[in-house]
Parts: structure tokens; C-alpha cells; sequence
């Protein structure tokens, strides 16, 4: 028989937000004498279902060993409608009542259900207005030439709402001057840097990758009408205030930045706003455009994922050091790795003997198992089967009826109603499939027999990253905490 389960969430602390012994201890109380298992989940977001104790419970319910669940609010529990509805199904299905002690409802009763979806909704609602308000307070600060939050950037220190550069600004000088130069590569460059112990952003050395998000940040450059029109051609609009542009204080742009996929090397923005800073920019801007432009022409930038030698290429990182792996060929064709932080940075130890081969037949394999369990289902078939049928029925009655066959209206009207309410059922039914099941892609065949970019398309919306040590690997996925070790 199950116990009642309590589970209590709680992002960050304030002032104002029941901690999480708080919620517990008012569950505690709705509890009674009953024995109860606690799951607590401190530092994560109800916006999604990806919480440690969180997942526990639902596998506790999937067993059976839970027949009710109690929390302090449903905003703890989830915000997301589309993630409450799928996981509403499951303790449906396993007969788990819900019960929440400040909205003052129980699943037992056909009021406490209805109430259920509701203030789900407006859970969700809250969330939405809550980020949008995010959003346009980040605006509104830029707009006034003030950082916006966050870390400040390499070469600047935070001082109040504004940067200040610091001892790092040569540094970063130096960095777009030596890149402008002919024949320095941003291999070369980092390789110039590391030997001087010059430390990197964020880490203590520096690598392309480093180098690479700092020539192309705007924050360095000297406001300027060429800089404006360069963000004009990428679609950006300007807001920028005039006399900072005369300045020549740093911009930014303000918008979601799409990231380029494995398989993409430009970026580019979604409702993007260029708005100038007011701090001073480190960089002249036909020197910042010369670095753009020997940028855009660098192969080696955006190219991540491009390798030919395994369909892995982008994945592969080195488990002691963290840089990536790549695979070289000898002139036999034989494939081995290297970790490029042993051989471009000089900054790990690492031997790697694991052959390539054998970590395609691991990942392989368990993207074999995905592409056999993402293939449609057969109730997915048969639902698509009936709703085809649905609206056959519909055209034949409104056929014969205006045909003049012996159907009345009152029948026609009864039957309609009926086909309607069974064809959005099984809407529902779809939609909760979907909604239950990953958005990841959903190959057309089993993974032995796709072609090489299809392999590599796959396994870069699947798989995380491959971390591999001298003699082993371990392969984790994006969307759960599943990792398989040979």
C-alpha cells in the first residue's frame, strides 16, 4: 500500500518565500498520524520537470509505493500547464490523489480537479508576466546606458549599474590588435598569450574558443556610425543615444541571440536593440570590423561539429581537462583521438587509448534503442485512423442531408455533437501524447541504416556531450540525466 508523499520546492530564498522546512511542516499538519516520505528540491525553477527529488517521486508513483501527494502550493509542484497536464495523467493513471494546503483542494473531489487545472493556469500566467517584466526592466536599464546584470565582461569591473575598465583592458587591446595582424591565427594568439602566463576569461589559460567570444563581443568597440550600420545589416535596430554614439562609449545589443546549431556559424538575433553604454569602448571601430571581418573568413569559427572522421566530431571532450577531442587519421586509415588540450595548450596530462570505434558502437547503440522507442506508436495510428474516419462520417451526414435522405435535423445536430466530442477527445489524447513524449526529432528509420549527416544531425540534438578518459567514455543525453558507460 502507498504512503503520502510531500514535496516541497523552493528557487532561491527570500524574504517574503515559506522555506522549504516551512512547507513541509504545514503538510505535515494536512497529514495527520500518516506516515509520509519527504522530497525536497532546493535552487531549482518549477518551470520544468527536470528537479532530482522531483523525478524520484515520479518514479515512487509509477511503482505504485505513493497514493497521495501533498504540497504547500501548486506553483511548487509545477508552473508549466503543459507539464502538469502530462504528469496529471500519470498519477490519474496510478489512482494519486493531489492535494494542495494553501489553495484548500483535494483531487478527491470533482471541485478540487476543476480547481486543479485552473490555478495551473494561472500559475503559469504568473511565470509569463513575471519574465516578460524581466525582460522589459532589462530593456528599460540598457536604454539608459546601464549594464543590465551579470557578470561583468573581461576587462571591466562593476561599478554600481556602470563598467569600469580594468588592469585586463590591455589585454583585450592587445588581443584585437595582434588578431588585425597578418598571419596571427587565434591558435597562435592563445598559444602567444598562455606562454606569458597572461590569465584568460574564466579560466586560466586561453584557447580559440576564449579568444573568439571576446573579438566578437560589441562591448569593446567605439560606438561609431560605421558600428551602427555594420548591426544594421544584421537586422538590428539602433537606439542609440547620441551623444554617447559621439562619445564612443561601448554598445550592446539587447534581444534573444539565436545560437548557431552544430551545423550553422553566423548568429543573429530576435528583435534585437543596439543601445549604447555609458562606459567607455576599449576598441576603434575599424579595428573591431577588421577583426569581424577576419573572423567571418576564419574556418575554423562556427565550425564545431563539422569533422569527417566520426559522426561524433563536437561531442568528444577530454574527461580530464575539459577541451575538446579530435580524431586523426594515419595514412592507413586508421582513426585514434587526441586531446587538443595536451597538444595546442600544453595544460593536461591525458593519454587517450580509447579507439574511436568503439564509442560509435557504444552511442550508436543507444540511439538505436531511441530511434526504436520514438517511432510512432500504434495507438498514435489508430487515433489517426479514427480521426480520419471522424470526419468521413461528418461529410457522409451533411452529404445525405442535403440530398434530402430521411435524416432529420435533430438527428443530424445529435450526431454532429457526438463526432465533435469524440474527435476533440481524441485532439486531447494526441496533444498529450505529444506533450508526454520528448520534442527532440523522430528519425524516419532505425539509426544502423541513416546516412552520415543524418548520425550526425541525431546525435547532436540527443547527446549532450561524450566524456572520455584514457580507457573509458561516458555519454550523456540533453534531455535527462541518463548516461551509459561501457
Amino acid at each position: 500500500m502507498g504512503i503520502s508523499a510531500i514535496y516541497a520546492r523552493q528557487s532561491v530564498e527570500k524574504k517574503n518565500s515559506l522555506s522549504i522546512a516551512g512547507q513541509v511542516e504545514l503538510c505535515r499538519k494536512l497529514a495527520g498520524d500518516a506516515p509520509v516520505k519527504v522530497y525536497r528540491d532546493k535552487g531549482y525553477s518549477g518551470k520544468n520537470a527536470d528537479r532530482p527529488a522531483f523525478r524520484r517521486l515520479l518514479e515512487d508513483v509509477k511503482r505504485g509505493s505513493v497514493d497521495r501527494i501533498l504540497v504547500y502550493r501548486l506553483d511548487r509542484f509545477s508552473r508549466s500547464v503543459a507539464d502538469f497536464s502530462r504528469i496529471w495523467q500519470v498519477l490519474q493513471a496510478q489512482g494519486v490523489e493531489f492535494v494542495s494546503v494553501s489553495e484548500q483542494f483535494d483531487t478527491a473531489s470533482p471541485m478540487g480537479r476543476a480547481m486543479l487545472h485552473i490555478i495551473t493556469v494561472f500559475a503559469q500566467l504568473e511565470r509569463e508576466t513575471t519574465a516578460e517584466r524581466v525582460r522589459d526592466n532589462c530593456r528599460l536599464r540598457a536604454a539608459a546606458g546601464n549594464w543590465t546584470g551579470g557578470p561583468a565582461p573581461y576587462g571591466y569591473d562593476l561599478s554600481g549599474t556602470a563598467l569600469r575598465p580594468n588592469g585586463q583592458a590591455e589585454t583585450v587591446q592587445r588581443i584585437f590588435q595582434r588578431y588585425a595582424s597578418d598571419g596571427v591565427s587565434l591558435s597562435a594568439l592563445a598559444r602567444e598569450l598562455n606562454a606569458e602566463t597572461i590569465p584568460g576569461s574564466g579560466r586560466k589559460t586561453w584557447d580559440s574558443a576564449a579568444l573568439s567570444r571576446v573579438l566578437h563581443n560589441s562591448i569593446y568597440v567605439k560606438t561609431s556610425p560605421s558600428i551602427c550600420q555594420h548591426f544594421q545589416g544584421k537586422g538590428v535596430e539602433i537606439a542609440t543615444d547620441p551623444l554617447l554614439l559621439q562619445a564612443g562609449c561601448s554598445c550592446r545589443v539587447i534581444g534573444q541571440k539565436k545560437k548557431p546549431s552544430f551545423a550553422e556559424s553566423t548568429e543573429s538575433f530576435s528583435d534585437g536593440t543596439l543601445v549604447s553604454l555609458n562606459c567607455p569602448g576599449l576598441i576603434p571601430g575599424d579595428l573591431w570590423l577588421r577583426c569581424q571581418e577576419k573572423l567571418s573568413h576564419n574556418r575554423q569559427i562556427g565550425n564545431t561539429g563539422k569533422g569527417t572522421h566520426t559522426w561524433l566530431s563536437g561531442l568528444l571532450k577530454c574527461a580530464c581537462c575539459g577541451y575538446s577531442l579530435k580524431v586523426l587519421t594515419d595514412h592507413k586509415g586508421g582513426r585514434r583521438l587526441v586531446c587538443s588540450g595536451r597538444y595546442n595548450k600544453a595544460c593536461c596530462k591525458a593519454s587517450i587509448r580509447v579507439r574511436p570505434e568503439a564509442i560509435e558502437a557504444s552511442a550508436a547503440a543507444a540511439l538505436e534503442v531511441y530511434c526504436a522507442l520514438a517511432q510512432p506508436s500504434d495507438r498514435a495510428s489508430a487515433i489517426a485512423a479514427e480521426q480520419a474516419s471522424i470526419r468521413h462520417s461528418i461529410q457522409r451526414l451533411l452529404s445525405a442531408f442535403s440530398s434530402g435522405d430521411s435524416i432529420t435535423l435533430p438527428y443530424l445536430q445529435q450526431e454532429l455533437h457526438r463526432l465533435e466530442n469524440r474527435r476533440l477527445a481524441l485532439a486531447e489524447e494526441k496533444a498529450a501524447m505529444h506533450s508526454a513524449s520528448s520534442c527532440l526529432p523522430v528519425p524516419s528509420s532505425t539509426f544502423s541504416v541513416l546516412s552520415f549527416d543524418e548520425k550526425k544531425s541525431l546525435a547532436h540534438s540527443l547527446l549532450s556531450r561524450i566524456a572520455v578518459s584514457e580507457t573509458a567514455w561516458q555519454i550523456s543525453f540533453h534531455s535527462s540525466a541518463l548516461s551509459i558507460k561501457p
